[in-house]
Order: structure tokens, then C-alpha cells, then sequence
């Protein structure tokens, strides 16, 4: 019983090194998306295994001989270490795509001069900066 939800852990855990080993390495990382998916499938199980053990036996972790509560910890502090790892990894990517789209955006921009002006019920002039549109090629 205890064997199914380790090995989920520790094939999560594995999942997650895999992925933030592609995400580090220079140039396009292929099969990103089916790790992506599998960590879902296993986040999944886990979060499944652990609600229909709770249903059945909400004290179950109480129940769990010494040996198997050290094996839970030391496969969950793994999980647990691979996801913090995971989580940096993926904010750098995150912050870096929106660095890139918005020093992208700027040049378009300047490029094509979208500019407009509009006549105030004053009397003055307004400047208004238009963004530029930006097309975004999806097979990357």
C-alpha cells in the first residue's frame, strides 16, 4: 500500500529533475510538453492515492511502522527538494519570456512609430503611444 504511493513520489521526483535539467540546458528542449504532462498524471495519483486514503482511513499515516514513516520522509523531502529546484528554474523562465516579450514590444514599437496624436477640447495636442502588434510564431 505504502510501495504504490512512493513510487509515485519518487517517479515525480525524477520527472521534475528531468525537467529542470531540459529547462537549464542551452537551445530548445525537446519533449517538454510530455514531462509537463507526466508531472500532472503524477501530482495527480499522488494527490487521488492520498484523498482515498484519507477516506478510508483518515489516522493511516498514524498507522505506518517507524521504517516506513522514515521511508515517507526521506522520498517526500526528496520531492519536496526537486520541486523547490523545479519552482526556481521555472520563475527564471517565466521572468525571462516577459523580459524578452516586453524588449520586443518596445522595438516593434519603435520600429513602426505608432504614434497618434488627438486635438483636446482645450486646445493642446495629446501624443498617444499605441502598442505595436506582435505575432507570435507558435511552432518555435
Amino acid at each position: 500500500m505504502d510501495d504504490e504511493l512512493i513510487d509515485l513520489a519518487t517517479s515525480l521526483s525524477h520527472l521534475m529533475e528531468q525537467e529542470s535539467e531540459a529547462l537549464t540546458r542551452n537551445g530548445h528542449a525537446q519533449g517538454l510538453a510530455e514531462l509537463v504532462a507526466a508531472k500532472l498524471r503524477l501530482a495527480g495519483q499522488i494527490e487521488a492515492e492520498v484523498t482515498k486514503r484519507e477516506r478510508e482511513a483518515p489516522d493511516w499515516a498514524d498507522t505506518l511502522s517507524e521504517e516506513q514513516r522514515a521511508e515517507m520522509a526521506l522520498v517526500f523531502g526528496h520531492l519536496r527538494d526537486a520541486s523547490i529546484v523545479n519552482a526556481q528554474i521555472l520563475e527564471r523562465q517565466i521572468a525571462f519570456s516577459s523580459d524578452l516579450m516586453r524588449a520586443i514590444a518596445a522595438e516593434a514599437q519603435r520600429v513602426t512609430g505608432k504614434r497618434s496624436s488627438t486635438y483636446g477640447a482645450s486646445g493642446d495636442m495629446m501624443r498617444i503611444e499605441l502598442p505595436a502588434p506582435i505575432s507570435i510564431n507558435a511552432r518555435l
